[in-house]
């Protein structure tokens, strides 16, 4: 190899790093992703997080930028040491970053990179991040939404807007409405084949198991595989459970050691301590959700938040039926079709139920599953529940 092509390499890899940043910066996750080679990996130990292939690089980038208020990620050059079509080297990050939920920071980091020469050009086949400086301290400066809704937005217009403090109110929707559907027609609305394939992809690089089926009869005899004979489950009250037959099977099937029956007998004045630890730690939770997210999250909302424990982590194993028209393409859209879908119907059936009307005083959101193996969900490719 003569000089020339060695500083040609080094120009390349450099620009390689360079286009890196820039689709994070500007959230561009499928250009993000085809900076790899096709089975590359982005490697994350500090977070935890390790994504093999383009499209898990790419879902699992989308669901962690869904969770931002703001990002913004500097490079630095660091060594590139070329070996014919393969090369190693090292770049140098600081980044500034708050999510959603309030989680904010200020990190120095290291790119341990492996580069491989391909017919489309130079691309990472793997990005191995270390933190090595980490500054959890309220942040000083904010992201200037006033100025994007003033008409100057960035380039970035897929970037989502902050979720107000009050999780209740309708956050705002953008001026370009096709950016987000009525929700009057897509909630309601069955996900194509398309998207149920995307959704179950972004689960998979989450942590989560996830299996597409037919519909709720196939969902029945699924639960029936997976939960053995005599376990503890108990049920999330679901709408999807009871026209499914599912909750009917768990409760009054006498296969499982049904949790809820129990829980339902004992006096609440007397029992609460028992009600608490027997829902809070089953062997099974089965329940459904309010809203699956296209970058693999899933959005549970409780009344009095009883079963919402069992689903964060308590149960050692999870299952999730989920109807098509649940899928969202983001946390926010997720967040809108609880308050504005799902409990107008919950709460006109708690009136006809209890005479009493409903509310989202408790919100569950899981990003990832930390254990592999625990949680399951079913996506249907019907629409069932609300």
């Amino acid at each position: 190899m003569n000089d020339f092509q060695a500083i040609a390499d080094r120009v390349e890899i450099e620009a390689l790093r360079g286009e890196f940043t820039d689709a994070a910066m500007m959230r561009d996750r499928p250009r993000l992703a085809s900076l790899f080679t096709p089975d590359g990996a982005l490697r994350m130990p500090n977070i935890p997080v390790e994504q093999v292939g383009r499209e898990e690089i790419r879902a699992g980038g989308e669901r962690l930028q869904s969770q931002w208020d703001f990002f913004v990620q500097t490079t630095h050059p660091g060594t590139i040491l070329l070996d014919g079509d393969t090369a190693t080297g090292r770049a140098y990050i600081q980044e500034l970053a708050r999510a959603l939920d309030g989680r904010q920071g200020l990190n120095y980091a290291v790119y341990h990179d492996r580069y491989q020469r391909t017919e489309e050009g130079w691309r990472f086949a793997e990005r191995v991040y270390e933190v090595r400086y980490l500054d959890t301290s309220p942040l000083a400066g904010t992201a200037p939404h006033a100025a994007q809704a003033a008409g100057t937005a960035p380039a970035d217009a897929t970037a989502a807007p902050a979720v107000p403090a009050d999780a209740t109110a309708t956050p705002t929707i953008p001026a370009d409405a096709t950016a987000i559907p009525d929700p009057v027609a897509s909630f309601a609305d069955p996900a194509s084949a398309e998207r149920l394939e995307r959704v179950a992809a972004a689960l998979r690089a989450n942590g989560f198991a996830a299996e597409i089926l037919d519909d709720a009869a196939a969902a029945r005899a699924r639960v029936k595989d997976l939960v053995p004979e005599g376990a503890g489950v108990f049920t999330g009250a679901s709408e999807t459970l009871r026209l499914s037959g599912i909750d009917e099977d768990i409760n009054t099937g006498g296969r499982y050691d049904a949790i809820r029956p129990r829980v339902l007998a004992i006096d609440r004045a007397t029992g609460a301590d028992e009600i608490r630890r027997l829902s809070a730690v089953p062997d099974f939770v089965v329940n459904s959700v309010a809203a699956v997210t296209e970058t693999g999250s899933l959005v549970l909302a409780s009344g009095s938040g009883s079963q919402l424990p069992a689903n964060a982590g308590g149960a050692a194993h999870a299952i999730w039926i989920v109807g098509a028209q649940k899928v969202v393409p983001d946390l926010r859209t997720a967040l809108r079709r609880v308050e504005e879908y799902a409990l107008l119907l919950e709460n006109a059936r708690a009136q006809a139920v209890y005479g009493m009307p409903s509310a989202v005083n408790r919100l569950l959101v899981l990003n990832a599953e930390p254990r592999p193996g625990r949680g399951t969900v079913l996506l249907l490719r019907e629409a069932i529940g609300y």
